[in-house]
C-alpha cells in the first residue's frame, strides 16, 4: 500500500534542500547543478562518481555537504598501494589488551573516494561492497555502517598513468555520473574573493541546517512520493529502448554494444522521486524522468568499437532516446 506524501511534509523538505544549498553557497562559487545532484544522490541513498579536473572543488564540496548536515567526513586517497584494510580496518593484537578491532576510514558518513582509478580492483572492492551491503566485514566480524553513508568517488579525465579501468560491473553501482567543469568568468572572480588556499575551512564558519537524522527522514519521504504505472511503463520503455535501440529506431543505436542493467530502472525510479521532492511536487511527471536520464545513463551504456572511433558520447545516444521514446 502507497503512503502518500502530504504537501506540508514536500514543503518542509524543499524548505530544508534549500537551507543546505544556500549554506554550502557560503564556500562553493557557482556548480548549482553539480550541488543539486549531490543532494539528490543522497536523498536517493545512493552514491556518485564525479569526474573533473583537479583544483575545482571537489573535495570541498563534499567536505561543506557534511558540516552543513551535521555528518562526518573522510577522506581516502586511493593509490597503488592502498590495501583493502586500510579502507576498512584491521584486527590488531596487543598481548595485554587481546585481540581488538582498528576500524577504517570507511566508518563515516560522508566519504570521498579520490581518484579511485588509482587502486588495484581488490581495493575498488572493498569500498564497492561497503556501498552495496552497508556493512563491512573486518576478521570474522561484520559491522553495519552508520546511515546515512554517502560515497562520492572522483576519477581524474586527465592522467591515465598508473590508473586501474574500473570493471563495468563496479560502475553500475554508482546511482549518477556526473561531470564537473571549470567555472565560468564570473564565478572565478568570486573564487578570487573566497579563496580558500588562504583561508581555513573553518573561517567560512558553515553551521549546520540540518541534522542527519533529517537526511534519513529526507530518503525516507522520496519513497512516499508517487509514481503512476503510466511513469514506471515509461521508465521500463527508455530502459529496453537501450537493449534494443534499433526496436525504436534509434539511429545511434548501431553504436551501442550493450544496454542499461535493471539496476537503471531502479535508478531512474527512485531519481525522478528525488527530483520531484526537490521541485516541492507530491508525484512523478515524464520531465523528472528525463532530468535525471543522463545522470543514471551515462556510465551503464557501453559503446562497440566502431562507436568509439567515430567518437559517439553517450549523451548523444540518451538525447536521441528522449527524442523517440513516446511520452506518456
Amino acid at each position: 500500500m502507497h503512503i502518500e506524501l502530504d504537501q506540508k511534509s514536500v514543503n518542509k523538505a524543499r524548505t530544508d534542500i534549500e537551507a543546505i544549498k544556500n549554506e554550502v553557497g557560503k564556500i562553493i562559487v557557482g556548480q548549482e547543478r553539480v550541488i543539486d545532484t549531490f543532494i539528490k544522490g543522497l536523498l536517493c541513498d545512493g552514491n556518485i562518481m564525479l569526474e573533473g579536473v583537479p583544483g575545482i572543488a571537489k573535495t570541498l564540496l563534499i567536505r561543506a555537504l557534511a558540516a552543513v548536515t551535521s555528518c562526518k567526513f573522510n577522506r581516502i586517497q586511493f593509490t597503488a598501494d592502498l590495501l583493502p584494510t586500510d579502507i576498512t580496518g584491521i584486527v590488531a593484537y596487543e598481548p595485554k589488551k587481546g585481540f581488538y578491532t582498528v576500524k577504517g576510514p570507511i566508518f563515516s558518513n560522508f566519504i570521498l573516494a579520490d581518484e579511485i582509478n588509482r587502486a588495484p580492483g581488490k581495493s575498488q572492492s572493498a569500498l564497492l561492497e561497503a556501498m552495496q551491503e552497508r556493512q563491512v566485514t573486518i576478521g570474522r566480524e561484520t559491522f553495519l555502517l552508520e546511515r546515512p553513508f554517502f560515497v562520492l568517488a572522483t576519477l581524474n579525465p586527465i592522467e591515465t598513468f598508473g590508473t586501474y579501468p574500473l570493471p563495468e560491473a563496479q560502475i553500475d553501482r554508482f546511482l549518477f555520473k556526473i561531470f564537473m567543469d571549470y567555472p565560468t568568468k564570473k564565478e572565478e572572480v568570486g573564487i578570487l574573493k573566497k579563496n580558500i588556499d588562504l583561508k581555513e575551512f573553518v573561517d567560512f564558519k558553515l553551521r549546520p541546517v540540518i541534522s542527519s537524522t533529517e537526511i534519513i527522514h529526507l530518503q525516507e519521504s522520496v519513497q512516499k512520493v508517487y509514481l503512476a504505472e503510466e511513469i514506471e511503463n515509461y521508465i521500463i520503455e527508455l530502459v529496453n529502448a537501450t537493449r534494443k535501440p534499433l526496436d525504436y529506431k534509434i539511429r545511434l543505436g548501431k553504436y551501442i554494444k550493450y544496454g542499461s542493467s535493471p539496476r537503471a530502472s531502479i535508478g531512474l525510479y527512485v531519481a525522478s522521486k528525488a527530483n520531484a521532492l526537490m521541485k516541492g511536487k507530491t508525484f512523478v511527471t515524464p520531465q523528472d524522468i528525463k532530468d535525471v536520464a543522463y545522470d543514471i545513463f551515462r556510465h551503464r551504456l557501453i559503446l562497440n568499437y566502431e562507436g568509439q572511433a567515430e567518437g559517439i558520447k553517450p549523451e548523444d545516444f540518451i538525447t536521441e532516446l528522449l527524442l523517440k521514446v513516446p511520452v506518456p
